[in-house]
């Protein structure tokens, strides 16, 4: 519809700032051809959200995939086996739609879905913590509570206070400053502010921030484990 499309346009810069590398990485980290994750968000994202009808409908990647699609892949000891796998359910989840099995979902109270919903939201903030305050050295982090390395989500979060890097912070606050600004009705009125995106300009900005330190503040800048890692990417193998 004409009247969303300046809605619309915006969310899908977003959303392929945000889905493209995710979908790359897991595939990546999933052991699996690396395209095959920009196939997967293809489908999800546009065959599966055209042929659904729903417009509540969220179909895209997410990276509690990566350990479902690890074991798959390593159990079936076959790719192409799991690609089966993969269109198998496919099938079966279309058959329920079409027996309206979603049915069964109404007899799950709504506090139980709301409640999911906000732990999510929380465990996500309280894991961005140690990242915004430059200290976490694992750029995926750890969906647990308790963490592979010993410790656990409030622990992390403890002693990345204790041992923050001042570059890193100074990103992040300016990022979340802007973020609420950007939303501001008489901003808002301003072609510039409502055609671009608040996190497509934040994600500039931070970049920009960092060579800025390299230039004039060294002890600030933000280096190694701090930059997102590139994998190198053999397009001779893609193309085979």
């Amino acid at each position: 519809m004409k009247q969303y499309f300046k809605y619309d346009f915006k969310a899908s810069i977003v959303l392929y700032l945000v889905a493209l590398p995710l979908c790359l990485g897991i595939s990546l980290a999933s052991n699996a051809p690396i395209i095959s994750g920009v196939v997967a968000g293809v489908i999800g994202g546009i065959v599966v959200g055209f042929i659904s009808g729903s417009h509540t409908s969220v179909s895209g990647p997410a990276a509690g995939l990566t350990i479902i699609v690890l074991s798959g892949i390593s159990e079936l000891n076959n790719f192409n086996g799991f690609l089966l796998s993969v269109i198998l359910a496919g099938v079966i989840q279309i058959i329920l739609a079409k027996i309206k099995a979603a049915v069964i979902g109404d007899f799950i109270p709504n506090v139980v879905i709301s409640g999911m919903l906000v732990s999510i939201g929380l465990l996500m903030v309280l894991k961005q913590i140690p990242h915004a305050l430059g200290y976490d050295s694992n750029f995926e982090g750890d969906d647990a509570f308790a963490q592979a390395d010993g410790k656990n989500t409030f622990t992390e979060i403890y002693e990345a206070i204790l041992d923050f890097n001042m570059g890193a912070l100074m990103i992040a606050l300016v990022s979340l400053i802007i973020l609420v600004v950007w939303q501001h009705k008489k901003l808002q009125k301003m072609l510039f502010f409502n055609f671009i995106p608040s996190q497509l300009f934040v994600v500039l900005l931070g970049i920009g921030m960092n060579y800025f330190y390299q230039k004039y503040f060294k002890q600030l800048t933000l280096s190694g484990y701090h930059l997102s890692n590139v994998p190198k990417i053999d397009f001779q193998t893609l193309r085979q």
